[in-house]
Protein backbone atom coordinates (compact mmCIF):
# COMPACT_ATOMS: atom_id res chain seq x y z
CA UNK A 1 0.00 0.00 0.00
CA UNK A 2 1.68 3.72 -1.06
CA UNK A 3 2.45 6.40 1.25
CA UNK A 4 -0.83 8.28 0.35
CA UNK A 5 -3.35 5.14 0.33
CA UNK A 6 -2.35 4.47 4.09
CA UNK A 7 -2.92 8.41 4.90
CA UNK A 8 -6.04 8.55 3.19
CA UNK A 9 -6.97 4.89 5.28
CA UNK A 10 -5.90 6.42 8.32
CA UNK A 11 -7.46 10.01 8.22
CA UNK A 12 -11.02 8.15 7.71
CA UNK A 13 -10.23 5.96 10.50
CA UNK A 14 -9.69 9.00 13.01
CA UNK A 15 -13.29 10.21 11.12
CA UNK A 16 -14.47 7.52 11.93
CA UNK A 17 -13.42 7.19 15.34
CA UNK A 18 -13.95 10.76 16.65
CA UNK A 19 -17.80 10.33 15.18
CA UNK A 20 -18.41 7.47 17.35
CA UNK A 21 -16.75 9.47 20.14
CA UNK A 22 -19.08 12.52 19.38
CA UNK A 23 -21.98 10.17 19.22
CA UNK A 24 -21.78 8.43 22.46
CA UNK A 25 -21.00 11.35 23.94
CA UNK A 26 -24.10 13.55 22.95
CA UNK A 27 -25.69 10.44 23.60
CA UNK A 28 -24.07 10.30 27.20
CA UNK A 29 -25.41 14.24 27.37
CA UNK A 30 -28.97 13.50 26.46
CA UNK A 31 -28.96 10.81 29.18
CA UNK A 32 -28.88 13.39 31.67
CA UNK A 33 -32.73 13.39 32.89
CA UNK A 34 -34.58 14.13 36.10
CA UNK A 35 -37.68 12.21 37.42
CA UNK A 36 -37.57 14.20 40.80
CA UNK A 37 -40.78 14.91 43.26
CA UNK A 38 -38.93 17.42 46.26
CA UNK A 39 -39.63 19.34 49.52
CA UNK A 40 -38.26 22.79 49.50
CA UNK A 41 -38.79 26.07 51.24
CA UNK A 42 -40.05 28.85 49.68
CA UNK A 43 -40.75 32.20 51.75
CA UNK A 44 -40.61 30.35 55.01
CA UNK A 45 -43.25 27.51 54.21
CA UNK A 46 -42.85 24.12 52.81
CA UNK A 47 -43.63 23.18 49.46
CA UNK A 48 -43.35 20.50 46.74
CA UNK A 49 -42.06 20.49 43.04
CA UNK A 50 -41.90 18.09 40.58
CA UNK A 51 -39.18 18.10 38.07
CA UNK A 52 -39.13 16.30 35.20
CA UNK A 53 -37.36 16.05 31.72
CA UNK A 54 -35.06 13.99 29.50
CA UNK A 55 -31.87 16.19 29.53
CA UNK A 56 -31.17 18.67 32.28
CA UNK A 57 -29.41 20.67 29.53
CA UNK A 58 -33.09 21.70 27.89
CA UNK A 59 -34.47 25.10 28.77
CA UNK A 60 -36.81 25.16 31.76
CA UNK A 61 -41.00 25.50 31.56
CA UNK A 62 -42.29 26.31 35.06
CA UNK A 63 -45.80 26.17 35.09
CA UNK A 64 -48.06 27.95 37.65
CA UNK A 65 -51.23 26.11 38.46
CA UNK A 66 -54.62 27.33 39.11
CA UNK A 67 -57.39 28.43 41.78
CA UNK A 68 -55.81 29.44 44.09
CA UNK A 69 -55.10 26.10 45.46
CA UNK A 70 -56.48 23.50 42.25
CA UNK A 71 -52.85 22.04 41.48
CA UNK A 72 -52.15 20.97 38.49
CA UNK A 73 -48.91 18.39 39.10
CA UNK A 74 -51.17 14.91 38.99
CA UNK A 75 -51.78 15.64 35.38
CA UNK A 76 -48.17 15.79 34.21
CA UNK A 77 -48.90 12.33 32.89
CA UNK A 78 -51.49 13.45 30.47
CA UNK A 79 -49.85 16.65 29.00
CA UNK A 80 -46.07 16.81 29.75
CA UNK A 81 -45.14 13.30 28.02
CA UNK A 82 -43.84 15.54 24.84
CA UNK A 83 -42.82 18.11 26.54
CA UNK A 84 -40.52 16.06 28.46
CA UNK A 85 -38.26 15.66 25.75
CA UNK A 86 -37.46 19.46 25.05
CA UNK A 87 -37.81 20.94 28.11
CA UNK A 88 -37.19 20.18 31.97
CA UNK A 89 -40.91 20.90 32.25
CA UNK A 90 -41.29 21.87 36.56
CA UNK A 91 -45.02 21.78 38.26
CA UNK A 92 -45.23 23.30 41.64
CA UNK A 93 -47.80 23.03 44.07
CA UNK A 94 -48.07 26.65 45.68
CA UNK A 95 -48.69 27.03 49.29
CA UNK A 96 -51.29 25.58 50.83
CA UNK A 97 -52.16 24.02 47.63
CA UNK A 98 -52.31 20.05 47.15
CA UNK A 99 -48.66 17.63 48.59
CA UNK A 100 -48.29 21.55 49.86
CA UNK A 101 -51.25 21.47 51.77
CA UNK A 102 -51.14 22.73 55.68
CA UNK A 103 -54.63 23.45 57.71
CA UNK A 104 -52.40 25.52 60.01
CA UNK A 105 -50.98 28.15 57.43
CA UNK A 106 -50.80 31.41 58.71
CA UNK A 107 -53.53 33.44 56.56
CA UNK A 108 -51.64 36.25 57.10
CA UNK A 109 -49.38 34.96 53.48
CA UNK A 110 -52.06 34.04 51.49
CA UNK A 111 -52.07 36.86 49.92
CA UNK A 112 -51.04 37.88 45.86
CA UNK A 113 -47.50 39.48 47.14
CA UNK A 114 -46.59 36.23 48.95
CA UNK A 115 -47.14 33.81 45.77
CA UNK A 116 -45.42 36.66 43.53
CA UNK A 117 -42.24 36.21 45.97
CA UNK A 118 -42.62 32.73 45.77
CA UNK A 119 -43.03 32.43 42.30
CA UNK A 120 -39.63 34.44 42.24
CA UNK A 121 -37.94 32.86 44.73
CA UNK A 122 -38.30 29.57 42.99
CA UNK A 123 -37.43 30.85 39.78
CA UNK A 124 -34.34 31.99 41.19
CA UNK A 125 -33.65 28.67 42.91
CA UNK A 126 -33.85 26.83 39.25
CA UNK A 127 -32.04 29.06 37.19
CA UNK A 128 -29.17 28.89 39.45
CA UNK A 129 -29.79 24.80 40.09
CA UNK A 130 -29.14 24.26 35.96
CA UNK A 131 -27.36 27.54 35.31
CA UNK A 132 -29.74 29.09 33.08
CA UNK A 133 -30.16 32.79 32.42
CA UNK A 134 -33.66 32.62 31.84
CA UNK A 135 -37.15 30.31 31.83
CA UNK A 136 -40.48 29.67 30.25
CA UNK A 137 -43.05 30.62 32.58
CA UNK A 138 -46.73 29.19 31.84
CA UNK A 139 -49.51 30.39 34.12
CA UNK A 140 -52.76 29.28 34.07
CA UNK A 141 -56.06 30.44 35.30
CA UNK A 142 -55.18 31.74 38.69
CA UNK A 143 -51.78 31.06 38.12
CA UNK A 144 -51.67 33.03 34.95
CA UNK A 145 -52.30 36.65 37.82
CA UNK A 146 -48.83 35.65 39.15
CA UNK A 147 -47.59 34.77 35.95
CA UNK A 148 -48.05 38.00 33.85
CA UNK A 149 -47.32 40.42 36.83
CA UNK A 150 -44.09 37.91 37.11
CA UNK A 151 -43.41 38.42 34.01
CA UNK A 152 -44.18 42.04 34.10
CA UNK A 153 -41.96 42.69 36.82
CA UNK A 154 -38.78 40.45 36.54
CA UNK A 155 -38.55 40.02 31.92
CA UNK A 156 -34.57 39.63 32.61
CA UNK A 157 -35.63 36.10 33.86
CA UNK A 158 -38.10 34.89 31.17
CA UNK A 159 -37.74 33.64 27.65
CA UNK A 160 -41.34 34.18 27.35
CA UNK A 161 -44.41 34.20 29.45
CA UNK A 162 -47.22 31.83 28.19
CA UNK A 163 -51.04 32.57 29.76
CA UNK A 164 -53.51 30.04 29.53
CA UNK A 165 -56.93 30.49 30.57
CA UNK A 166 -55.48 34.32 30.63
CA UNK A 167 -57.15 36.47 33.40
CA UNK A 168 -57.54 39.76 32.28
CA UNK A 169 -59.89 41.71 34.83
CA UNK A 170 -61.09 39.20 37.39
CA UNK A 171 -65.00 41.48 38.12
CA UNK A 172 -66.06 42.35 34.70
CA UNK A 173 -64.94 38.23 33.18
CA UNK A 174 -67.32 36.80 36.40
CA UNK A 175 -69.92 38.89 35.10
CA UNK A 176 -69.60 37.62 31.63
CA UNK A 177 -69.43 34.24 33.09
CA UNK A 178 -72.19 34.86 35.13
CA UNK A 179 -74.40 36.36 32.35
CA UNK A 180 -73.57 33.66 30.01
CA UNK A 181 -74.52 30.85 32.03
CA UNK A 182 -78.14 32.61 32.93
CA UNK A 183 -78.59 32.90 29.30
CA UNK A 184 -77.66 29.24 28.53
CA UNK A 185 -80.25 27.87 31.61
CA UNK A 186 -82.85 29.88 30.39
CA UNK A 187 -82.41 28.79 26.19
CA UNK A 188 -82.01 24.86 27.87
CA UNK A 189 -85.38 25.77 29.68
CA UNK A 190 -83.63 24.45 32.55
CA UNK A 191 -85.72 25.97 35.42
CA UNK A 192 -83.80 24.30 38.51
CA UNK A 193 -80.65 26.06 36.88
CA UNK A 194 -82.16 29.23 36.49
CA UNK A 195 -83.69 29.46 40.17
CA UNK A 196 -80.24 28.42 41.59
CA UNK A 197 -78.37 31.36 39.51
CA UNK A 198 -80.93 33.79 40.48
CA UNK A 199 -80.83 32.51 44.45
CA UNK A 200 -76.91 33.40 44.75
CA UNK A 201 -77.55 36.47 42.30
CA UNK A 202 -74.63 37.90 39.95
CA UNK A 203 -70.88 38.48 41.15
CA UNK A 204 -69.87 38.88 43.76
CA UNK A 205 -72.47 36.14 44.84
CA UNK A 206 -75.10 36.00 47.58
CA UNK A 207 -72.74 32.75 49.90
CA UNK A 208 -69.35 34.39 48.70
CA UNK A 209 -66.87 31.54 47.09
CA UNK A 210 -69.21 28.67 47.93
CA UNK A 211 -71.87 29.92 45.62
CA UNK A 212 -69.34 30.05 42.90
CA UNK A 213 -69.04 26.48 42.87
CA UNK A 214 -72.69 26.17 41.77
CA UNK A 215 -71.76 28.90 39.23
CA UNK A 216 -69.33 26.57 37.67
CA UNK A 217 -70.80 23.77 38.20
CA UNK A 218 -73.79 25.51 35.77
CA UNK A 219 -70.97 26.44 33.49
CA UNK A 220 -70.13 23.10 33.20
CA UNK A 221 -73.28 22.05 32.44
CA UNK A 222 -73.45 24.29 29.75
CA UNK A 223 -69.83 23.63 27.96
CA UNK A 224 -68.37 26.94 29.08
CA UNK A 225 -65.33 25.51 31.24
CA UNK A 226 -64.76 22.36 30.38
CA UNK A 227 -65.19 20.00 26.62
CA UNK A 228 -64.26 16.29 26.89
CA UNK A 229 -63.60 16.52 30.23
CA UNK A 230 -66.11 16.08 33.32
CA UNK A 231 -65.12 16.35 37.37
CA UNK A 232 -65.21 12.82 37.91
CA UNK A 233 -62.50 12.92 34.95
CA UNK A 234 -60.30 15.09 36.89
CA UNK A 235 -60.99 12.84 39.99
CA UNK A 236 -59.71 10.16 38.12
CA UNK A 237 -57.03 11.97 36.29
CA UNK A 238 -55.63 12.97 39.98
CA UNK A 239 -55.87 9.51 41.26
CA UNK A 240 -53.59 7.95 38.28
CA UNK A 241 -50.92 10.13 39.29
CA UNK A 242 -47.47 8.24 40.53
CA UNK A 243 -46.51 11.30 42.44
CA UNK A 244 -49.87 11.82 44.43
CA UNK A 245 -50.49 9.67 47.27
CA UNK A 246 -53.93 8.65 49.26
CA UNK A 247 -53.26 11.18 51.65
CA UNK A 248 -52.43 13.97 48.71
CA UNK A 249 -55.76 12.80 46.85
CA UNK A 250 -57.82 13.32 50.34
CA UNK A 251 -56.20 16.82 51.00
CA UNK A 252 -56.61 17.87 47.66
CA UNK A 253 -60.41 19.70 48.10
CA UNK A 254 -59.57 20.61 51.31
CA UNK A 255 -57.12 22.60 50.26
CA UNK A 256 -58.34 23.58 47.16
CA UNK A 257 -61.10 25.27 49.66
CA UNK A 258 -58.74 26.31 51.80
CA UNK A 259 -57.18 28.49 49.28
CA UNK A 260 -59.79 29.91 47.32
CA UNK A 261 -61.68 31.24 50.77
CA UNK A 262 -58.80 32.75 51.69
CA UNK A 263 -57.66 34.71 48.44
CA UNK A 264 -61.20 35.33 46.80
CA UNK A 265 -61.81 38.93 47.98
CA UNK A 266 -58.03 39.80 46.64
CA UNK A 267 -58.48 38.06 43.53
CA UNK A 268 -61.33 40.12 42.15
CA UNK A 269 -59.32 43.43 42.87
CA UNK A 270 -57.27 42.04 39.75
CA UNK A 271 -57.14 44.18 36.29
CA UNK A 272 -54.10 43.82 34.30
CA UNK A 273 -55.95 46.76 31.79
CA UNK A 274 -54.78 49.14 34.61
CA UNK A 275 -51.66 46.53 35.86
CA UNK A 276 -49.75 45.73 33.23
CA UNK A 277 -50.28 47.96 30.04
CA UNK A 278 -47.06 46.89 28.54
CA UNK A 279 -44.71 43.78 28.39
CA UNK A 280 -41.05 43.42 27.71
CA UNK A 281 -40.86 40.03 26.81
CA UNK A 282 -42.41 37.65 24.04
CA UNK A 283 -46.35 36.72 25.00
CA UNK A 284 -48.68 33.95 24.28
CA UNK A 285 -52.01 33.41 24.89
CA UNK A 286 -53.33 30.06 25.07
CA UNK A 287 -56.70 30.23 24.47
CA UNK A 288 -59.60 27.87 24.57
CA UNK A 289 -62.28 28.93 22.04
CA UNK A 290 -65.39 28.33 24.40
CA UNK A 291 -63.95 29.85 27.61
CA UNK A 292 -66.18 31.05 29.59
CA UNK A 293 -64.86 30.45 32.70
CA UNK A 294 -62.22 33.28 31.91
CA UNK A 295 -64.11 34.75 29.20
CA UNK A 296 -61.78 34.46 25.87
CA UNK A 297 -63.89 37.89 24.90
CA UNK A 298 -62.24 39.42 27.64
CA UNK A 299 -58.58 38.23 26.74
CA UNK A 300 -59.15 39.27 22.83
CA UNK A 301 -59.58 43.04 23.94
CA UNK A 302 -56.37 42.87 26.40
CA UNK A 303 -54.79 41.37 23.35
CA UNK A 304 -55.48 44.39 21.43
CA UNK A 305 -54.56 47.55 23.77
CA UNK A 306 -50.98 45.21 25.05
CA UNK A 307 -47.72 46.22 23.85
CA UNK A 308 -44.95 43.56 23.91
CA UNK A 309 -42.08 42.74 21.23
CA UNK A 310 -44.40 40.09 20.52
CA UNK A 311 -47.63 38.80 20.96
CA UNK A 312 -49.98 36.36 19.71
CA UNK A 313 -52.87 34.38 20.55
CA UNK A 314 -52.72 30.77 20.15
CA UNK A 315 -56.77 29.51 19.60
CA UNK A 316 -57.39 25.59 20.92
CA UNK A 317 -60.80 25.57 18.73
CA UNK A 318 -61.73 22.10 20.45
CA UNK A 319 -60.97 23.41 24.15
CA UNK A 320 -62.65 25.48 26.86
CA UNK A 321 -60.42 26.77 30.18
CA UNK A 322 -58.54 23.73 30.27
CA UNK A 323 -56.60 23.29 26.44
CA UNK A 324 -53.75 21.08 28.73
CA UNK A 325 -56.12 18.42 29.43
CA UNK A 326 -58.58 18.23 27.00
CA UNK A 327 -56.87 19.17 23.56
CA UNK A 328 -53.00 17.84 25.17
CA UNK A 329 -51.39 16.88 21.84
CA UNK A 330 -51.91 20.22 20.69
CA UNK A 331 -50.97 21.86 23.66
CA UNK A 332 -47.68 20.26 23.70
CA UNK A 333 -47.20 20.94 20.18
CA UNK A 334 -47.78 24.42 20.29
CA UNK A 335 -45.34 25.12 23.06
CA UNK A 336 -42.12 22.98 20.92
CA UNK A 337 -42.95 24.13 17.94
CA UNK A 338 -44.27 27.51 18.36
CA UNK A 339 -42.98 28.93 21.62
CA UNK A 340 -39.76 26.94 21.81
CA UNK A 341 -38.64 27.18 18.20
CA UNK A 342 -39.14 31.36 17.75
CA UNK A 343 -37.61 31.76 20.94
CA UNK A 344 -34.48 29.20 20.01
CA UNK A 345 -34.50 31.18 16.33
CA UNK A 346 -34.20 34.46 17.70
Amino acid sequence: MNTKALITRLASTILFIFALLLAFADGARKQEGIDALEEITLGGVKQWILIRGDDVANPILLFLHGGPGFCEMPHTHIDSSSLEKHFVVVNWDQRGAGKSYDPDIPEETMNIEQFLSDTHELMHLLRSRFSKDKIFLIGHSWGSVLGLYTAYRHPKSLHAYIGMGQLVNAKEGEMISYQYTVEKAKKAGDEKAIKLLEKIGPPPYQGGYQSLFTQRMLLARYGGSMRNLSFTDFVKIREASPYYTKADNANFMKAFMQSISLMWNELMSVNFFEDVPELQIPVYFFTGRCDYQVPFELLERYFSVLKAPHKEIVWFENSCHMPNLSDPEAYQDKLINLVLKNTLKN
